[in-house]
């Protein structure tokens, strides 16, 4: 017999070869069905199930008998039924989609991850008669990576990355101290997320956590907005108005961009820091300030201190605790993490099915530099949800300049890798050069085991050079 054709409603052998083959009867060809572990229907021309084996009915919670004769897209309610059916693709156009990831609605409403493939079924003439679909449920997959998502997660910061880890682990111990911190890093490295991971670990958590943008508002508009004014103090200043300090009391307070305060309103944050008191804007009696502050730069405040333009003693004060964030050009193996919690993110708030991201895609999102660090990630990730359909995130749906014609911001015209294969081979060259081909240092940077690495570059036939770093970092 040299197969099986599958007929709505029915699956038949076909004798060939002068009588040698058998014929599978019908109850023979469901047992077969009912033993796979994915879930298998058929439909015919209309969309009707005209079989439907038991773990399609295990995982959609519709009992196999209910299913028969319902249109598919009623018992599925698949996230691509509407707009971007594969079986109807694979009976349009006669290709076969395998593996694809898409969301199905059980009978409790609760949203399950599966993976589908498809192909045509035709007759002994070679008409197509309906359609198969086979889906496996990828819910335990689901959980899996939702476990490995907590497991590089603190609080809502997400990271791979060993330098980022290394800040994880001292953190608590910061955020129980009562010291001054200062938080340096790029415009979007997610400084705030740290001052309020900060906040929730001390004693204050149950306390106001109020942040202030520093470059945001003028200086005399800054002044009145973190001391308060009293009546009278200025023009329009009809009423007694409470400051962020005020506001902030018992807790935290976060002063964002330091770095772009002037000299004379540094002199009054000194007095706060060194005495704990401030005076309101036309006040005249001194207040009481329990706030533990915490402050954010991305510039660097001893280049400044050198300059004249900032304090050397405030400087001091507010760098009693110092936290160094490393830019997403650093840490480029959070980018695929970060982009799949975004995703998801973007699904449960805009009620969309976006069901990853290509992997010629990521490609691009990988050797892009991120000036804009991890903000510019995510609204490059929020323009691909508005621009895709369904689906996955392609890369013509990311912003102009992450086009596929491999043009980046820096001007360097390079090839998009061809697969992921290639793609981590360049990963690990960059991170090798980054550590001056120190096998040691890259392991420990990528997360990984020295040996893993090992293999990963013979299997992938790096060339290493004859001397490499160890000396100057052993």
């Amino acid at each position: 017999m040299q197969g099986v054709i599958i007929y709505p409603g029915t699956l038949v052998g076909k004798k060939q070869n002068r009588g040698r083959g058998k014929t599978l009867s019908l109850g023979d060809a469901r047992t077969i069905l009912d033993s796979v572990v994915d879930g298998v229907f058929t439909v015919d021309t209309e969309w009707r199930i005209t079989s439907f084996n038991r773990a399609a009915a295990e995982i959609t919670g519709v009992a196999q008998e209910q299913a028969i004769g319902e249109r598919c897209s009623d018992v599925l309610r698949a996230s691509i039924c509407e707009t971007d059916c594969a079986l109807a693709h694979t009976m349009k156009h006669g290709e076969p989609v395998v593996c694809k990831p898409v969301y199905i609605v059980d009978t409790e409403g609760e949203r399950i991850p599966i993976s589908i493939s498809t192909a045509v079924l035709k007759d002994g003439k070679g008409n197509i008669i309906g359609g198969v679909e086979t889906f496996r449920d990828l819910s335990l997959v689901e959980q899996l990576r939702k476990e490995l998502e907590r497991t590089y997660s603190f609080g809502d910061i997400l990271s791979k990355n060993h330098r980022m880890h290394e800040i994880f682990d001292i953190l608590p111990n910061f955020a129980r101290s009562t010291s001054t911190v200062l938080i340096e890093g790029e415009s979007g490295t997610g400084k705030e997320l740290f001052a309020r991971a900060l906040h929730t670990l001390s004693y204050r958590a149950d306390k106001p956590f109020v942040a202030v943008n520093s470059a945001a508002l003028p200086d005399t508009l800054l002044e009145s907005e973190l001391f308060g004014h009293k009546a009278g103090a200025f023009t329009d200043a009809r009423k007694d108005r409470l400051g962020r300090f005020a506001l902030a009391e018992g807790g935290t307070i976060f002063l964002d961009e330091i770095g772009d305060i002037s000299p004379a309103l540094q002199v009054r944050l000194l007095r706060v820091l060194q005495e704990k008191t401030y005076e309101p804007l036309g006040g005249t009696e001194s207040v009481k300030a329990d706030v533990r502050v915490v402050t954010a730069t991305n510039k660097n405040l001893s280049d400044l201190v050198k300059q004249n333009t900032f304090r050397q003693d405030l400087y001091y004060r507010v760098s009693v605790v110092r936290l160094s964030l490393p830019p997403l050009r650093d840490r480029k193996e959070d980018v695929p993490l970060l982009a799949d919690h975004f995703i998801g993110r973007l699904n449960r708030l805009q009620g969309k099915n976006i069901n990853g991201i290509a992997p010629e895609a990521l490609a691009l999102l990988m050797r892009y530099d991120f000036p804009g660090n991890i903000r510019e990630l995510e609204n490059a990730i929020e323009h691909a949800f508005v621009v895709c359909p369904g689906g996955m995130i392609e890369p013509l749906h990311l912003p102009d300049h992450l086009a596929p014609d491999g043009s980046i911001l820096s001007g360097k015209q390079e090839a998009v890798p061809d697969s992921l294969v290639e793609l981590e081979a360049q990963f690990i060259v960059a991170a090798l050069k980054r550590n001056t081909w120190n096998r040691t240092a890259t392991a420990r940077e990528l997360g990984i085991d020295k040996s893993t690495l090992y293999r990963k570059i013979r299997s992938h036939g790096i060339d290493l050079p004859k001397r490499d770093g160890r000396s100057r970092h052993q």
